[in-house]
């Protein structure tokens, strides 16, 4: 359930500082919007982004660019093009991704998407 009242207002991905987040191999940027409970991210992955760790957290995630490889621990992985999204919550699915060539993504987590 999403516990945070958001009055309407537009961003401007651009004005917000991006972060550098190393994966194990590459690099991702991160434009961070902080919502009350809700986080909503603009990540760029660099050509050859694998990231270096399973992520249990929950996540709406929107390729918005690009070809994105997301990985399940049990072995399941699925091609993720611009257009697509995934959708899972805490501690439900541990996944990683990485990228061949790169790829921007919107990615949406909070306490809302607990299991």
């Amino acid at each position: 359930m999403l516990t945070t009242t958001i009055p309407f207002q537009v961003t401007d991905w651009a004005m917000i500082p991006a972060t550098e987040h190393p994966g194990e191999t590459g690099v991702a940027h991160w434009r961070t919007l902080q919502l009350g409970s809700l986080r909503v991210r603009m990540v760029e992955y660099s050509a050859g982004y694998k990231a270096d760790h399973w992520c249990q957290k929950g996540h709406l995630l929107f390729v918005t660019e690009g070809e994105l490889l997301t990985e399940l621990t049990d072995g399941q992985t699925f091609r993720m093009t611009s257009g697509m999204s995934y959708e899972v919550s805490d501690e439900l699915s541990s996944h990683r991704s990485s990228t061949e060539h790169g790829a921007k993504l919107i990615i949406v987590d909070g306490g809302f998407l607990a299991g």
